[in-house]
This record gives structure tokens, C-alpha cells and sequence, in this order.
């Protein structure tokens, strides 16, 4: 395994994503979820097709409660969920519209996956497994529930990244992993 940067190593608090296929529902469990315990709601919005995506953060049993009275107040209106203790740093600052500094590319990869829950998982996977930078994470919005993220690094680190990210979810809600070596300095998407 290679050799993380001090940065990486770090964690942010725990997340807690649900996703529903009711709208109402969602704005519902939103309400049960910060009524039950103060955690930070990083992202409570309807997507393509007509579903609604939570996404909240805080210490772990915060998050842990929070998540329970979610997915008790969801009920059979729950399609995905995800919680996870220990989130890499660099996922929740992105989450927050903070994403790391722009950085010399070396390469980069692209992971795209059929569910929010699966490209949380994927990226803070690859970024605890692989020397790699998160530049971007795109939740549902505007493309139909996928969602999709970009690391850069050395060649090797993207890698292993994206060798990771798929190792981690199931292999029916990856679409695609790709790689660009070297990527041309003027695109800007990547940068």
C-alpha cells in the first residue's frame, strides 16, 4: 500500500447519506434527523428523477442517531444509505464547496457510479488507499441520480485509486472508471 500523505491520514467526522424516492418523505426524515441529533446538514436536495439526497456530517454518535431516526422515518421510501465513521477530510471540504487546492497534474481519474452512496464510498476509499487529491464530487444533480469524482496524482497513486474506488462498491453501480495521463494543462474541468 503506499505511503498516504500526513493530510489524508486525517478524518473528518462521520456521514450519513440517505437517498429517497419521494421528495415530501425526504423533506420529512430531514426534520426527524436533526431533531434527534445536532449534525451538519452538507447536503438535503431533490434530484433526477425525482428523488431527494441527505447528506450530514458530525461525530459519530450524532451521526449514528441522526441516521437511525432517518432511515426509521424513511421507511420503505428508502432506496440507498450510507454511513460511514470516519470520513476522509478531503471528502467532507469538498461536501462544503471547499475542495483541495488546485495542483500540478501529473494524471487523473474519473470514477462515475450509478448512486450517490457508491461515489461517496468510492472516493473516500481511493483517498485513504492512495496517495491522490480529490478535485471534484458531483452529486445526482442534473444527471439523473449518478454521480462522479475526480482524483489526480502520479500515474501510479490514480492507479491505484481507481483500482480501489471499484474494489469498493458493487460492481453494478460502477459505470466507469477512466484515467488521463498527463492531462492537456488548459482543461480547466480538471483543474
Amino acid at each position: 500500500m503506499p505511503q498516504l500523505a500526513k493530510d489524508q491520514v486525517l478524518t473528518a467526522p462521520a456521514l450519513g447519506l440517505l437517498e429517497l424516492e419521494s421528495i415530501a418523505r425526504g423533506v420529512v426524515v430531514v426534520d426527524a434527523l436533526v431533531k434527534r441529533a445536532p449534525v451538519q446538514i452538507n447536503l438535503a436536495q431533490p434530484t433526477s428523477p425525482g428523488k431527494f439526497v441527505i447528506v450530514f456530517t458530525g461525530p459519530v454518535g450524532e451521526v449514528e442517531e441522526a441516521f437511525s431516526a432517518g432511515v426509521e422515518t424513511a421507511g420503505p421510501l428508502l432506496i440507498d444509505k450510507l454511513l460511514l465513521p470516519q470520513l476522509a477530510i478531503a471528502v467532507k471540504q469538498t461536501l462544503e464547496g471547499k475542495p483541495e487546492a488546485r495542483l500540478p497534474l501529473d494524471s487523473v481519474g474519473i470514477v462515475e457510479t450509478h448512486s450517490v452512496a457508491a461515489s461517496i464510498l468510492a472516493a473516500d476509499t481511493s483517498l485513504k488507499r492512495a496517495s491522490v487529491r480529490l478535485t471534484h464530487l458531483h452529486l445526482a444533480r442534473g444527471i439523473g441520480g449518478k454521480a462522479w469524482f475526480v482524483v489526480c496524482g502520479q500515474q501510479s497513486d490514480v492507479e491505484a485509486a481507481l483500482s480501489e474506488a471499484a474494489a469498493s462498491i458493487e460492481p453494478n453501480v460502477l459505470l466507469a472508471t477512466e484515467m488521463i495521463a498527463r492531462p492537456h494543462r488548459d482543461w480547466t474541468l480538471l483543474r
